[in-house]
């Protein structure tokens, strides 16, 4: 009877180790980029850098902006674990003012909803 209960004690633990999941887990360089002073109709690209230090492939399958100025670009294949990544953002610079934008990472990670951020302000051709 002992033996039994034993095995099936021994039996139970197994499985609830084994039933553990894994999980992607993003980790961004930065969560904002300063663009700081730039003239209009300059180059409005910038990186946000991030690495999946989780122990799954981490998969991005949507990339919002908080509106149609900024252009976010996400990876197209799944990011393995401790590989980096990255998600390329493009602000329209013809917008003369403050930028302050966001933009939602939506993924498999352990958290799954992410927000980045732009800020910055694009001066008007020969401002000071």
């Amino acid at each position: 009877m002992k033996r039994g209960i034993l095995l099936l004690f021994v039996g139970l633990f197994t499985l609830s180790l084994s039933a553990q999941e894994k999980t992607a887990k993003i980790e961004f360089k930065n969560e904002t980029i300063d663009y700081g002073e730039i003239e209009k109709g300059s180059d409005g690209v910038r990186v946000f850098e991030f690495t999946n230090n989780g122990d799954a492939p981490l998969v991005i399958s949507d990339v919002k902006s908080s509106c149609g100025c900024t252009i976010p670009k996400k990876p197209e294949e799944p990011i393995m674990p401790g590989k980096t990544g990255e998600i390329q953002v493009k602000y329209d610079t013809n917008r003369v003012g403050p930028i302050r934008k966001a933009i939602t990472v939506i993924s498999n990670a352990d958290t799954p909803t992410k927000v980045l951020k732009i800020k910055g302000t694009v001066k008007s051709e020969g401002a000071k």
